[in-house]
C-alpha cells in the first residue's frame, strides 16, 4: 500500500492542475455560470436549482461567444469578443499559477515570475481554444453554411 501512495499522490496533484488549467481557460462562461447558480441559490431555487441554473447559464455564456465569433463580420470585433474571453482567462491563470507558486518557493521575485509564465500559458491556450472551435470565416450574417 505504501508503494502506490506516490503514485497515487502525483496522479491526484496533476488531475487538479488539469482541473484549475481548464477552468482558467474557461473563466468566463465558468464566472457566468458560477454567478448565476449562487444568485438562484440564494432566491430559493435550491440547490438542485442553482445547479441547472449555474450549468445552462454557463453553457449559454459559452454558445453565444461562439455564436458571436462565427458571425461577426469584421476582424477586430472578432478580436473583440475573443478578447472578452480571454483576459478573465489570463487573469485566473495568473491567479491560480500565483496561489500554487506562493505554496513552492519563498521568493516574491520567482513567485512572479511563474505567475506571468502561467498566466502566459493560459492565455495562449483559451485564444487557441476559444477560436479553434469557431468556424474560420465570418457566416454574412447567417449561423448556417454550406
Amino acid at each position: 500500500m505504501v508503494i502506490f501512495a506516490p503514485f497515487l499522490i502525483v496522479a491526484g496533484i496533476g488531475f487538479f492542475c488539469w482541473l484549475m488549467f481548464t477552468l482558467a481557460v474557461f473563466a468566463l462562461p465558468f464566472a457566468g455560470g458560477l454567478y448565476a447558480g449562487l444568485w438562484a441559490f440564494h432566491t430559493g431555487a435550491g440547490v438542485i436549482g442553482a445547479l441547472i441554473v449555474g450549468v445552462m447559464a454557463g453553457i449559454a455564456t459559452f454558445t453565444l461567444g461562439q455564436i458571436a465569433l462565427a458571425c461577426a463580420p469584421w476582424i477586430w470585433l472578432r478580436g473583440l469578443i475573443v478578447l472578452l474571453y480571454t483576459v478573465p482567462a489570463i487573469i485566473a491563470g495568473f491567479s491560480a499559477t500565483h496561489g500554487l507558486a506562493q505554496m513552492m518557493m519563498p521568493s516574491a521575485v520567482w513567485q512572479l515570475f511563474f505567475s506571468v509564465i502561467g498566466a502566459i500559458a493560459v492565455g495562449i491556450t483559451a485564444v487557441v481554444r476559444f477560436t479553434g472551435m469557431a468556424p474560420p470565416g465570418p457566416a454574412d450574417g447567417s449561423i448556417a453554411r454550406v
